[in-house]
């Protein structure tokens, strides 16, 4: 790990009753440290533009957002990867994988939230050994040919990875905020608001209406310091159904009037659909049955379908943080096994192929 940017001492020594400082490098100084080559900007942009034909409709492929639920390992999120990059290879020419290198993750109460915050997995909350472990991994995968997907959860955390990204998640309990909405609004890559937790798009729809303009808001540039931040508005956000309260909302009925009411509100209907939470009744070996419905309903004509999202590991299912943990197994939300993912997304490739040679 390198150590010289790092978390510096508290500035000032706080009363018991009230919160403590500890002042992190600047995004800047973390970039400076940890550069992204010319070779691999250009790599980023490209995979952006790809996303972007997608969304647009000039590229045919399914845009496939798929990995981790959350990363904890690097080890075995970089094996992930490995094998993510060898099966873009081989699907290419119907799919658009992207690596989830998800290094947040939002808590409903309490719990671990995720590598950029406590990497040691202990409660220590390293963040500035988070932050920089994250961008190393994140710059890793760029460099086995990966497009990369995160979620943004914490706005001020956006600049210490925003130049690695293809495309950006923002999750059901955070599309509501006016301050991710501003966020999405300057970003320079896709962005898929997700519907809310009770399943409703209307949340989302108000989300990428305003990500749309431009804003002035409160912010932090790049050395740190409090700015007014001048967005210019991201014309390339769309909706991600990831179910609700009420249950899952990818079938056929749902999408139809998912489509209904983004056209009655000017908006271009362009749908992901998220295979896991509740779409797949929180059982990640649900999610194929998931995936394979929206498939079909895709290659019946549906247009809208521009992608899907898989939560997937080297190894199915979750485990709770303790001392000893297993391998490739994720310790947040269940995940599909990679052999599971390789056979669906293979399977899914040849399907898109006949139907493509039929026309």
């Amino acid at each position: 790990m390198n150590s010289s940017v790092c978390a510096l001492p508290l500035s000032t020594m706080s009363p018991a009753n009230e919160a403590l400082t500890l002042r992190l490098p600047s995004s800047l100084q973390l970039k400076q440290q940890l550069p992204l080559s010319n070779a691999l900007s250009r790599q980023v942009t490209a995979h952006r533009q790809a996303v972007r034909a997608i969304l647009n409709g000039e590229d045919s492929r399914l845009l496939v957002i798929v990995g981790p639920c959350s990363i904890h390992d690097p080890n075995s999120a970089l094996e992930y990867a490995g094998n993510l990059a060898r099966l873009a290879a081989k699907v290419g020419d119907q799919m658009l994988l992207v690596m989830r290198a998800y290094v947040e993750k939002p808590r409903t109460t309490v719990g671990w939230k995720g590598l950029a915050y406590d990497p040691h997995l202990d409660g220590s909350d390293d963040m500035a050994a988070g932050l920089i472990l994250s961008r190393e991994l994140m710059r890793e995968m760029l460099r086995l040919g990966l497009p990369v997907a995160t979620e943004l959860l914490q706005p001020m955390a956006a600049g210490y990875f925003d130049d690695l990204l293809s495309w950006v998640a923002i999750g059901a309990r955070t599309t509501e905020s006016q301050i991710h909405r501003e966020m999405a609004s300057g970003l320079g890559m896709s962005v898929g608001f997700k519907n809310g937790t009770d399943g409703g798009v209307g949340i989302a729809s108000d989300a990428m209406r305003s990500a749309a303009h431009p804003h002035r808001h409160f912010g932090v540039d790049s050395q740190g310091h409090p700015a007014i931040i001048q967005t210019p508005g991201n014309a390339d956000t769309h909706l991600v159904l990831r179910g609700g309260h009420r249950g899952p909302n990818y079938d056929s009925a749902s999408i139809a009037q998912v489509n209904s009411d983004l056209t009655r509100l000017g908006i271009a209907a362009r749908i992901m659909v998220d295979c896991s939470h509740a779409n797949s009744g929180k059982n990640p070996l649900h999610q194929p049955a998931v995936f394979k419905d929206v498939l079909e309903q895709r290659l019946q004509g549906d247009r809208s379908l521009i992608g899907m999202m898989i939560e997937s590991h080297l190894f199915e299912g979750c485990q709770p943080l303790s001392s000893s943990l297993q391998y490739g197994v994720s310790v947040t939300d269940g995940c599909l096994g990679w052999t599971g993912t390789e056979q669906l997304l293979l399977e899914a490739a040849d399907r898109l192929r006949a139907s493509n040679n039929a026309r």
